[in-house]
């Protein structure tokens, strides 16, 4: 199938290091496994500049090798472009979803849907914490948390 890249959905936290690489990561590998990945433009972000350049918490690359799962990501911050260019931006807790919400208001054609990711969960977690400051089980929950939210969103818009 040719690639349309007619949806895009942009992951973010407020690094870029933890949670929503592992999101993006996660996501990627399931519309890969599915067959979809050529349809989707993937990609994530921060809200803070905090990270930039930087690869994604060691913690979080060796949770997600476990499950059979590379990522490469660099840490960016979210952009205005994002917000005329991504169908969504799926975001990890509050904090970020009014920092989103506060740069969207700037933007003159957004056009992205701003959420949080926590919002597909069937266990209705709405809130994926921040793992950076706790321990290899709070990343181990991150993942776990993405993985049912990402399967939702996929299964959602597919």
């Amino acid at each position: 199938m040719a690639a349309t890249g007619n949806k895009s959905v942009l992951f973010v936290c407020l690094g870029n290091i933890c949670r929503s690489p592992i999101a993006e990561a996660v996501f990627r590998k399931m519309a890969t496994d599915t067959g979809v990945v050529d349809q989707w433009v993937i990609d994530s972000g921060a809200t803070s500049d905090w990270n930039t350049g930087s690869l994604p918490d060691n913690r979080g690359l060796a949770c997600l090798r476990k499950y059979g799962i590379e990522t490469s990501h660099k840490a960016r911050q979210v952009t205005k472009d994002d917000f005329m260019s991504f169908e969504y931006i799926l975001c990890m807790d509050e904090s970020n979803l009014s920092d989103l919400k506060r740069k969207a208001n700037s933007v003159k054609n957004c056009r992205a849907k701003i959420e949080l990711l926590g919002s597909y969960d069937p266990q209705n977690q709405l809130i994926i914490k921040d793992p950076y400051y706790g321990s290899d089980e709070d990343f181990e929950k991150v993942y776990e948390q993405c993985l049912r939210c990402c399967k939702a969103f996929l299964e959602k818009n597919s």
